[in-house]
């Protein structure tokens, strides 16, 4: 048994979060262990980015968060960050101006604990194409070029976890390829990585486990196997 891959890196216990006075999560528990893929799915509306900002300290949250047997919860998220929690937003949060290049050192940061310091070669063997633009403007960029823009920048960080947002959404089917296996390619590394996600495909390509949650609570937990055979789980939450 491989003990260091059964280790949780990152666990939410009874995770309630709400904007004002309306309330989004109720009660999520999850768990992220060492190296492995995780997708968190369900419908547009469902609780799933509001989950990944809740566990990166971007909205108010009630609950228990602990993150390599810290307890983060009311933390600043520069703070999560520092401790090797990366997280990638849905919307692309990245510097139009600079180019590839640039934006990649903006987000470069010296490695924690035993962890390899991620470097320019080992990025590009990921995403070959920022390689071949890396003199670029971001926003010469394509959608799908700018995510992995995004990510690779997420990663100079040198993160022990990632949150990403919905990775395949809007992008061209070739790009959600290479998104695929940007990601194998992160787990590989040794990097667990928590995305949320409605493309089941895309989930089944790349995670170990899902969760499933509708109306800001976790209906079903399991491998992507189970998932994938258990017809009445999909068609209640995640068919449109």
């Amino acid at each position: 048994m491989n003990r260091a891959a059964d280790r949780i890196l990152l666990e939410a216990k009874g995770l309630s979060a709400s904007y004002g006075r309306a309330q989004v999560l109720f009660g999520v528990h999850l768990e992220l262990r060492v190296g492995e893929v995780v997708a968190l799915m369900g419908r547009n509306g469902a609780g799933k980015s509001t989950t990944l900002k809740a566990l990166m300290g971007l909205v108010p949250a009630r609950g228990s968060v602990r993150f390599e047997g810290q307890d983060i919860l009311g933390q600043q998220p520069y703070r999560i960050a520092r401790l090797g929690l990366g997280y990638v937003p849905e919307e692309r949060r990245i510097f139009t101006d600079l180019t590839v290049y640039e934006n990649l050192e903006v987000g470069r940061k010296d490695a924690t604990g035993d962890g390899r310091a991620w470097t320019l070669d080992r990025l590009f063997r990921i995403f070959p194409n920022l390689s071949e633009m890396k003199g670029r403007r971001a926003s010469a960029m394509s959608g799908g070029e700018q995510q992995m823009l995004t990510i690779a920048r997420t990663l100079m960080g040198n993160p022990h976890a990632v949150l990403l947002d919905e990775p395949s959404e809007g992008i061209a089917p070739v790009i959600v390829e290479q998104m695929a296996d940007a990601v194998l390619a992160m787990k590989k590394e040794g990097i667990a990585v928590l995305l949320s996600e409605q493309n089941l495909y895309f989930a089944a390509a790349v995670a170990d486990r899902a969760y499933v949650i509708e109306k800001g609570g976790i209906r079903f937990e399991g491998s992507m196997a189970e998932l994938e055979g258990n017809d009445e789980i999909r068609e209640a939450y995640l068919s449109v």
